[in-house]
Order: C-alpha cells, then sequence, then structure tokens
C-alpha cells in the first residue's frame, strides 16, 4: 500500500469502522461528478508538437512509472497547467 498523509489515515480509519454515512443525495453527485468526469476527458482536439529526444524519454519512463500512456501524461500535464493547478518551482 501506498503511504498515506494524516487526512487519508483518517478518512481510512473512518471507512473501516463504518462511520462514513453516504449523503441523501448520493446518486445527484454521482450523476452530477459522472458529467464532469465526462466532459474533463472529452478528446476533441488533436495537436501535434516537436520535442527533444531527451524530453520525449524522459516523459516516456515517468508515463511508464505510472502506468499509463505518455500521451494520457502530457494531457494531464497541459490540463493542469491551464488549470492553474501545475506551477513551476523556482
Amino acid at each position: 500500500m501506498s503511504k498515506l498523509d494524516q487526512d487519508e489515515r483518517e478518512l481510512l480509519e473512518a471507512f473501516e469502522a463504518g462511520k462514513l454515512k453516504r449523503p441523501t443525495n448520493a446518486a445527484e453527485i454521482q450523476a452530477r461528478h459522472q458529467k464532469y468526469a465526462e466532459a474533463m476527458f472529452k478528446k476533441d482536439a488533436r495537436i501535434n508538437i516537436r520535442l527533444s529526444s531527451k524530453d520525449l524519454r524522459a516523459l516516456q519512463k515517468k508515463a511508464l512509472a505510472e502506468g499509463i500512456p505518455y500521451q494520457t501524461l502530457v494531457a494531464s500535464i497541459l490540463h493542469k497547467y491551464v488549470e492553474g493547478r501545475l506551477h513551476e518551482d523556482r
């Protein structure tokens, strides 16, 4: 099992103890999030990009470690960046 942070451990313990309750509108929440996921993962545009061989190999290596195709990794990185959830460390 991967290492869990404090919040994750607390959630897991609450789940295992049966303390978590399903919200009364769970079906509505699930349907809403399903629509979000479908919209987010809809791939309706194609781009071509030129990268250095070194960068491409590094992307492929990271994707392999994550168990996903490298194109999916690139799309995820770009998505996080445009959503403001990916920032450059300085």
